[in-house]
């Protein structure tokens, strides 16, 4: 089919199969937004992207400062086929978010992607369960689903009120959001798994997706197989090309030798070695 600039979720979807996997772009910043210290929101125009990702899925980001060779794996936070608009939510963390940060509306980064397997879309009541950086892929996945007429939940966690500043980002396209906290200073004092089994027992979720700290996911999916109550994890690894040719991402699963970048980041719980 002919895509155009304002092609619809529905478009999207009927298009993939016509569309090659992923893209090598040039994207020009719209603009970068400090959501807290350290963390940003980047937004750049990359419409061929926009209208391939699917939740879960990241790219590879490279930018011609700051002298940094390798692109850095960046998870897909939001992707708007009709404006053409792609964000990704990033922590400054080394040499390469540095200059990425740096950045001003009009300057151009490389996106190459999307790359990987990503979430399973079609759950009828999905719970998303994450911390840290790995809010930022399921918030695409919860606003993709909204789009879709599927509400999920949101349970997040973190260790003070000031790191769920996620909370603002989520509440247009999730139906209800659990918050714990290291401390107490908002809802729940404790970890994601300390309500993770009462959320399970009260709500029949047919699908947990989590994404965030290892130590975290290893927790959820320990509490989802307690339950019966299937379960998804994106995994976090270096990554030297993205593409499954460098083999840096390699890891041991119950089905052998898999790779994060081409094979994930995405892997039903059951099939990780944590």
């Amino acid at each position: 089919m002919t895509l155009h600039e304002h092609a619809t979720p529905a478009e999207k979807v009927a298009a993939m199969g016509s569309l090659p996997a992923k893209v090598d772009v040039k994207a020009p910043l719209v603009s970068q937004e400090a959501l807290t210290e350290g963390v940003l929101k980047l937004t750049a125009v990359a419409p061929s992207i926009a209208l391939r990702a699917m939740p879960g899925q990241f790219v590879q980001v490279g930018v011609n400062r700051g002298g940094t060779l390798l692109r850095r794996p960046l998870g897909i936070a939001e992707a708007d086929p009709a404006t053409g608009h792609v964000s990704l939510i990033y922590r400054v963390a080394g040499k390469g978010t540095l200059a990425l940060s740096q950045l001003k509306p009009g300057d151009e980064i490389k996106l190459l992607g999307p790359l990987g397997h990503g979430f399973s879309t079609k759950p009828k009541k999905p719970l998303l369960v994450g911390g840290g950086m790995g809010l930022s892929p399921l918030l695409y996945a919860a606003g993709y689903l909204w789009g879709h007429k599927t509400e999920a939940d949101v349970l997040m966690g973190g260790r003070t009120e000031k790191e769920l500043f996620w909370q603002q980002l989520f509440n247009d396209c999730a139906k209800n959001i659990h918050l714990t906290t290291d401390d107490g200073s908002l809802g729940t004092k404790g970890f994601v798994t300390t309500i993770l089994p009462e959320l399970l027992k009260e709500n029949g979720y047919d699908l947990v997706i989590a994404c965030g700290p290892e130590i975290m996911m290893k927790n959820v999916a320990k509490v989802c197989k307690e339950h019966g109550v299937p379960c998804e994890v994106s995994l976090e690894r270096r990554m030297g090309c993205g593409l499954g040719a460098c083999l840096s991402c390699s890891i041991d699963t119950v089905s052998g030798r898999r790779k994060v970048c081409k094979d994930g980041p995405v892997f039903p719980a059951e099939e990780v070695f944590f």
